[in-house]
């Protein structure tokens, strides 16, 4: 089993409905913040990629088709040049609307991990930092204007760089069909996935926790 498709948008862009998506089209499974598994020491591995270490991609995606959101999103580069055959999906959405959820769900919820008495969400929280918050954000998460901007580049990194006829750049709204003519697959009878509102998130994070606890 090897990647195919490659999510190079960051979190907060739909990326759990597009995973969802995926999987229904048959890009089963599809790597997501919500199943890295620590149990594994897959924070661990990200976190080497990102200080320059080598890690064998293969291992890490092993049972994998495609992948979406971060911490996967960071290395778009790295998949790109080992799995040469992948497409590569920009998800994307009004920047200002982004920052807002990216305010209301996640950051809040990676401060509340670093609180915790538990050291396994100490230990997750710890990647999210490095990798996110700080490595994407230089710590300025208050500054929207500066975590704007950072967004903006990195999506105008990827469309500069990405070849055409490997590109897509999507919007959760536009629903199945530039996915599944992108893919070349046919369109499902049933509903584009809608989820990870709010509301949404804030259920799977307490899901999220028990895992982590069970597995601690």
């Amino acid at each position: 089993m090897t990647i195919k498709v490659i999510g190079a948008g960051f979190g907060r862009n739909g990326t759990l409905s597009l995973k969802q998506a995926l999987e229904t089209l048959g890009f089963n499974r599809c790597y997501h913040m919500m199943v890295l598994d620590q149990s594994k020491d897959e924070d661990l591995a990200w976190l080497a990629l990102h200080r320059g270490e080598s890690v064998d991609l293969d291992r890490l995606f092993d049972g994998y088709q495609a992948s979406v959101d971060w911490p996967s999103c960071n290395f778009w580069r790295e998949q790109m040049a080992w799995y040469p055959d992948a497409k590569v999906i920009l998800s994307e959405r009004d920047p200002q609307a982004w920052y807002r959820s990216i305010m209301n769900t996640i950051y809040p919820g990676s401060l509340a991990m670093r609180e915790s008495d538990d050291p396994m969400m100490q230990r997750r929280s710890q990647m999210v930092f490095e990798l996110v918050w700080d490595g994407l954000f230089d710590g300025r998460m208050d500054d929207a204007d500066h975590v704007i901007g950072v967004y903006l580049a990195h999506n105008q990194r990827v469309k500069d760089e990405v070849p055409a006829d490997r590109l897509l750049v999507f919007e959760s709204s536009q629903g199945w069909e530039p996915l599944c003519a992108f893919l070349d697959v046919p369109v499902p009878d049933e509903p584009y996935p809608r989820t990870n509102s709010t509301e949404d998130f804030s259920k799977l994070m307490a899901a999220n926790r028990a895992r982590l606890n069970e597995s601690g």
